[in-house]
């Protein structure tokens, strides 16, 4: 590897491995060329999408480039996601200063989920400030033909950065890099989500114990996963929350008790693990629009079904 130049990638971090500086470093280390890296932004995420950024500050992403910069000189860097202007100010400011050989941007502007991660204020300042100091700037165009999976064009600019070290002209580099990317199997990177799997396993938990249970926690707890990951994955695969979705399991077994049985709603109530009666009727109406007995009397008129 003493041919080939240190990389050094400059983005974010993606716990998932899909993207970010993982996936740089992952990539980069599969081709065989060597990556140094600094991280812009921690973020809290799944295969669902993020949660949460924290933005380092730009003294902190300074202190990390110019550690790199002194000591590997690496001639070749890979810029992604930069989500504040004083980072963007700073690490124009290393660039300048140092001109390493190849600089190449590869925006991240949205989530794979279409969630903008780019303030305008702040890619105006790249646009001012950074682009200029590239020498590469990617753009869906650059991207070989075919289905686009998450992180593509993250891939092919770590691919480019990769026969850069070796030497080659931009316009090779980026023909070998668009090649291996076609080479690579359409669930490269894609980890292995498990939404479906889960929200079937939910539902056949939901109707295991609906009549015992209400709450999400108890289900997150059988599932073992928390709350809030049960809940993205229900939003995600049916655009609901968990509770609605339990409670819409118990309506439906309320509203057929009552219209299939002649037990009493005390009876009903107990069966379906209420307090009291009076429990029963406060949750039927606050779901229904009105108690069982009106409800029961709508359907008698032929008013609602």
């Amino acid at each position: 590897m003493n041919n080939r130049q240190t990389i050094l990638t400059i983005t974010g971090s993606d716990g998932t491995g899909w993207s970010g500086v993982q996936a740089d470093i992952q990539l980069i280390h599969a081709l065989g060329g060597k990556a140094a890296s600094v991280i812009t932004s921690i973020t809290v995420q799944n295969t669902l999408g993020i949660q949460e950024f924290y933005d380092l500050p730009a003294a902190v992403v300074q202190q990390q480039v110019e550690a790199i910069v002194n000591d590997l000189q690496p001639q070749i860097v890979k810029i992604g996601l930069l989500r504040r202007t004083d980072v963007v100010e700073v690490l124009a400011g290393v660039l300048s200063k140092y001109r390493p050989q190849h600089v190449i941007y590869a925006p991240v502007l949205h989530s794979a989920k279409g969630e903008l991660l780019v303030l305008p204020r702040v890619y105006e300042v790249i646009q001012r400030l950074l682009m200029p100091l590239c020498t590469i700037i990617l753009s869906p165009s650059d991207l070989p033909p075919g289905p686009r999976r998450h992180g593509h064009a993250n891939q092919l600019a770590s691919a480019l950065a990769y026969y850069l070290s070796l030497g080659e002209t931009e316009a090779d580099a980026m023909l070998h890099a668009q090649t291996y990317l076609r080479t690579l199997p359409a669930d490269y990177a894609e980890g292995n989500t498990r939404s479906d799997e889960l929200y079937n396993q939910f539902l056949a938990t939901v109707e295991r114990y609906f009549h015992r249970y209400a709450d999400v926690a108890f289900y997150a707890e059988q599932l073992n996963v928390s709350a809030r990951y049960l809940g993205q994955v229900t939003r995600r695969t049916a655009n609901r929350s968990p509770k609605a979705i339990i409670d819409e399991r118990i309506i439906s077994e309320i509203t057929s008790l009552l219209t299939s049985t002649h037990r009493p709603l005390k009876d009903i109530a107990q069966r379906l693990g209420f307090s009291s009666q009076a429990h029963l009727s406060r949750y039927f109406k606050k779901h229904k629009g009105c108690s069982p007995s009106e409800y029961l009397q709508q359907l008698k008129s032929g008013g609602q079904s």
